[in-house]
């Protein structure tokens, strides 16, 4: 259908304003809720919210829930694992550099941008995987590192979070996570693989949560609306839109381009509701790092149309 493209533009930069104010919701939850616990609590919930979602994909294409081939559910097991441990590392590094940041500072605006970073990371871990990355994608780093001296180094070292720090480590094991699901999404059910890999990260926060912090269920109550936004919107209803809009996308680019725009949602998010309104230097390391997410995902072959 002629409207299919346009359907998909708008639930992905849907997806992308889910996404981007989550780190609003992330930064609320910071003040009480102790990271571990934070992210025990929304994976388990997310994992429970997509095994509907993933009954009803899986009728809708005419499979059982479960996998006949004791094959197929090895893999996704084995996937779900790998994924899902990737996916605990990068998870809780975010909260804790959110929970870093100082009173005051644009938290969302920084943690957004920095994990967005992914973008570039991925082509460039994908050397290791003999992938050479692209022009575009030299560029883009060339860009990020631009925008990243503008956005946390402007004022020198003096000037930089430690919250800066982790999350920039952050964007680094979001990529690697991301080419942990590239490598698995071929050959798995998309929407089960999530739904697993939400129960390991659930899984493993949690026992983290156990050793290193004292869990205070009550706080986590108190808070319930920002830690229901990331578990069921956030996580379940932002991915579910990402995997239709993806069907149904003119072209990855343009897909990728429209959920790179939660980087700007995080910014403008953290504006209204923290009152944390970026300086000018971050203002300008915003852009610089924007435009170079948007570059770094432009296809190479662009450069041979044209010079064709």
């Amino acid at each position: 259908m002629k409207h299919k493209p346009l359907l998909s533009s708008v639930l992905l930069l849907t997806a992308a304003i889910i996404w981007g104010l989550a780190f609003v919701a992330q930064e609320k939850l910071a003040d009480s809720v102790p990271p571990f616990t934070v992210n025990a609590l929304r994976s388990l919930i997310a994992c429970v919210a997509l095994i509907p979602v993933a009954a009803v994909t899986r009728r809708i294409q005419g499979k059982k829930l479960l996998e006949n081939d004791p094959a197929d559910r090895k893999r996704l097991i084995k996937a779900g694992i790998i994924c899902g441990t990737m996916l605990c590392i990068a998870a809780n590094l975010q909260q804790f550099g959110i929970a870093l940041y100082p009173e005051g500072a644009p938290a969302s605006a920084h943690s957004g941008f920095l994990t967005a970073l992914y973008i570039i990371f991925v082509p460039l871990f994908g050397l290791f995987l003999k992938k050479k990355p692209g022009f575009f994608v030299a560029i883009a780093v060339i860009l990020a590192t631009v925008g990243l001296y503008f956005l946390c180094l402007y004022g020198g070292f003096g000037a930089l979070y430690m919250g800066d720090v982790v999350e920039l480590i952050c964007g680094m094991a979001f990529a690697v996570q991301i080419l942990c699901v590239d490598h698995f999404i071929g050959s798995v059910d998309g929407v089960k693989l999530s739904s697993i890999q939400f129960l390991v990260t659930g899984t493993l926060s949690a026992i983290l949560m156990l050793i290193f912090e004292k869990p205070d269920f009550g706080a986590a109550l108190a808070a319930w609306q920002p830690l229901l936004y990331l578990a069921l919107l956030s996580s379940g209803v932002g991915y579910t839109l990402q995997i239709i809009g993806q069907k149904y996308a003119s072209s990855p680019t343009l897909a990728s381009i429209l959920m790179s725009m939660e980087s700007v949602f995080a910014v403008i998010g953290g504006m209204i509701f923290m009152s944390a309104i970026p300086k000018t230097n971050e203002w300008i390391g915003c852009g610089i790092m924007l435009t170079a997410i948007i570059i770094a995902q432009l296809p190479s072959d662009i450069l041979k149309k044209k010079s064709a």
